[in-house]
This record gives structure tokens, sequence and C-alpha cells, in this order.
């Protein structure tokens, strides 16, 4: 369990409380916009504050009044967080005045009686000052003014969570040096079960679920331990081809999802059963390959496909034509709402994070590339025909491969696929992209 104090947003819709924790955490993670309710599910991020490493989480708005389907959900996830937290930061809008959703989530945090700070969001009006003494009536000490987009009062807000961490014996000094872990980006189209899925496999209903496609929005981390390992999962939202992306909120969605392959190991393409595959599928795989990341391909749902072994061979004769661009990557029937076959997926990213991590000597790596040159020629339509002189591995996560050839940017196209695929016929590296990259004697690479 981790042992860092917990510090939590809240507040009513469209207070600011996004805006704030990006700028505590110093980049732009939450998605921020206009449109109430853009946050829906709790956001974490580790922060650093003076001294202190706490975890900073951003939540829902709270609001007054009987909700429905997602809009209860997001009450739910924000309530949770509450009951979670160490500190609180209740966050309110200094430039209007006080409204009932404001009283219920004061009433809310005093019934918590958790250490509660009281912050007055977009206050860089100088004519603020009358509607200040009206937020002592939430019951509260006197609030801290800030403007959160300007960078007004960051520093104050900091330092009095401090003081509170300090009053509640939370000690500083270095953390410590957390373990290898394995980060797993989930990625599909909208409503393929990827937050159903995290639930799934953490055992605990910490992202929103909802039949209403795009309900994710951020991308949401959860760490768990499987087998005295360490994963962490990357919850995001749908993810559409680049053409068909919509401005505004769905538009900065795209972005974080973007931003989490950038920073996992293992991307699981989470695809619905029923919904056969589509190209953008397709293209969501190619996300990946650009990124040379570890992929698993998940077909969700098969509680509605079960009609034997037959129909699961068929399926999977059907994906390896489709994506026949990364035949190493393994296939796997999952069905997150049955909860079966689900830590499959924690395996096979472990297995990937091995074949990531393998390296090859460079003798026997010479040896082997040798045999494999002279049994095919590299093909060339130019005189100057190409010739391997020597290679060698030159990373690891994803491997990497440079050889030095004669005349390498005479090669033809379909070489570099012929040596992958020999080097992955001798070495494995299942699961995960590899990089092969070719380069002549004091000229550029050319990447495979």
């Amino acid at each position: 369990m981790d042992p860092s104090p917990i510090i939590a947003i809240v507040g009513r819709p469209n207070v600011g409380k996004s805006t704030l924790f990006n700028r505590l955490i110093g980049k732009r993670h939450a998605v921020v916009s206009d449109i109430a309710g853009t946050t829906r599910d709790r956001i974490s991020q580790r922060f650093e504050c003076n001294d202190y490493h706490t975890l900073l989480i951003d939540t829902g708005g709270l609001e007054a009044g009987k909700q429905e389907n997602i809009e209860a959900d997001i009450q739910t996830q924000a309530k949770i967080a509450i009951q979670d937290a160490d500190v609180i930061l209740f966050v309110i809008d200094g430039g209007k005045d006080l409204t009932p959703d404001d009283f219920a989530a004061a009433d809310i945090l005093r019934r918590s009686k958790k250490p509660t700070i009281l912050i007055a969001n977009k206050c860089d009006n100088p004519q603020i000052e009358e509607n200040i003494y009206n937020l002592y009536e939430l019951g509260f000490d006197e609030p801290v003014k800030i403007s959160a987009i300007h960078k007004m009062g960051i520093e104050e807000v900091r330092s009095i969570i401090a003081k509170n961490l300090k009053t509640l014996k939370f000690k500083t000094g270095k953390r410590k040096k957390e373990e290898d872990k394995t980060n797993i980006c989930i990625l599909g189209k909208p409503n393929a079960g990827k937050s159903s899925l995290v639930n799934a496999i953490t055992g605990s209903e910490k992202t929103i679920v909802s039949d209403v496609p795009g309900t994710t929005r951020d991308a949401i981390d959860t760490e768990i331990d499987y087998k005295e390992q360490k994963f962490n999962l990357i919850d995001t939202a749908g993810l559409r081809r680049r053409g068909k992306i919509e401005k505004g909120i769905e538009k900065f969605s795209a972005m974080r999802c973007l931003q989490a392959i950038e920073r996992s190991d293992v991307v699981v393409l989470l695809m619905d059963g029923n919904a056969g595959i589509t190209s953008q599928d397709c293209h969501i795989a190619e996300f990946a390959l650009e990124k040379e990341k570890g992929l698993v391909i998940a077909i969700n749902k098969i509680d509605l496909l079960e009609k034997g072994e037959e129909m699961r061979e068929y399926i999977v004769r059907k994906l390896r034509r489709k994506f026949s661009f990364v035949p190493w990557a393994p296939i796997i029937f999952v069905s997150a709402k049955n909860k079966r076959n689900t830590y499959q997926i924690l395996d096979q990213a472990s297995a990937i994070m091995e074949e990531r991590k393998k390296r090859i000597a460079t003798a026997e790596f010479n040896s082997f590339m040798k045999k494999i040159t002279q049994k095919h020629l590299p093909a060339s339509r130019k005189i100057q025909k190409p010739k391997f002189m020597y290679g060698s591995q030159v990373d690891t996560s994803p491997p990497k491969f440079l050889l030095f050839m004669k005349n390498a940017s005479n090669l033809h196209f379909s070489y570099p696929r012929y040596l992958e695929n020999e080097i992955r016929k001798e070495y494995g590296f299942n699961g995960t992209a590899i990089n092969v990259s070719f380069k002549d004697k004091g000229q550029n690479e050319k990447k495979s």
C-alpha cells in the first residue's frame, strides 16, 4: 500500500479544480474545459509539496440533488476520493455568489471530519473582496485566494498543505526509489469495455463504467501488485482515427491517449467481440507500432461469443489477416463483465517485458546475420549492391539493432522486413516491436 499522504481536490463543477490540479503538479495532465463536468473519473498524480511526497487527486464536480446514471457515478467517485483523502482542497468560484451545490459540498466535507482547506479560485479581479466575506458562511477557516489560470496564490496553497501534513505527522524526506513496474496502456474504440476491464483486474470500481461512449476522458492510472510484480494500468478515452477526432474535449482526450502510449511499455488493444474488426482497430494498433511498444490484442465480451473453439479459431484467423503488420502480437479472449481470463493480460505483459529486455551478444548476432544475409543476398535495382558488414544490438525496451552495410541506401524496401522476420524466428521477441536500422560508414542511419 502506498504510504504517501493523499490530497483530494473537490468542489462543484466548473470552479477550476482541474486547472489547480495541473498547476500543482506542474504539467497539463487533467483535461481542462469551460464545459461543466469535463472531469469524470478520479485522476491521480505524484505531487512533491515542500519536501512531502504526496498523491494528488482531481475529482468530478459535486452537485446537490438526485443524480442519475453517469452523473451519479461521478458523484460516487468524488465521495470515494474524499473518504480516502488525508487533506482536502475545497475549491469554490471566488468571483461568483455561493450556490446550493457549494453548501451541499461543504456539508459533505464537514461530515467527513477531514482537514479541509477552502480555496477561492478566480480571484484575479480587484473587486472580488465583497464576495470573499460571504465565503465564511461555508463554515471553514479563512479562504485562500488564488487564480489557478494565472498562477496566483499557488505557493500559498502548497505552504498550507505542507502545514496540514506536518500537523498530521507525515514525514518529509526523499521518497524511496520506486520498484520497476510495467506500464500497461489499455486502448480501444469508445465503449469497448476498457474501464470495465480495469475494474475487473483490480477488483474495484475506480473507473466509471457506462454504456455512454466517451465516458472516460482522461488517462487514469491504477497501480496493482500481481505475482510479486508491480503493474500500472492506464485506462484511456476511446481513440478514433485522426480524421474522426472532433474538436474540443474529444481532441484533448485523444492527446491524453497518445501521451499514455508514449509512457507505456505494453499496449492492450481491446476490441468488442460483438462489433467485429474495423479499420479503426487497425489504426489504433498502428499508434502502438509507431511508438515501438509491446502489443496484446484482446477480444472482449466473449460471454456473448461462447460458440466453441471453432468460432474462436475463426476469429483468430480473421485477426491475423487484418493485423498482418503485427503478426507477433499475441491474441487473447477475455470477458471484463464475467472477469474471465482478465489476468492473462498481466501474464502476457510480464512475458513481453522479458522479451523487450532481452539482449543478444554481439558475436552471436554477427554470426547469425552473416548466415541469413548469405542465404538471401540483399536485393537492389541499382548497380551498387548492398552488402552486410557487421551489426549489434544497441538498446533494449524496445530491442534496437544497428546494421552497418555497404550501399545501405540502395536496399530494396522488402529486405528489412525479411531481416526482422529472421531475427524473430531465431530470437523470439514475441509481443514487442523491434527496431532494425541500417547505416553506411560515414552516412546517416536508414531505419526499417
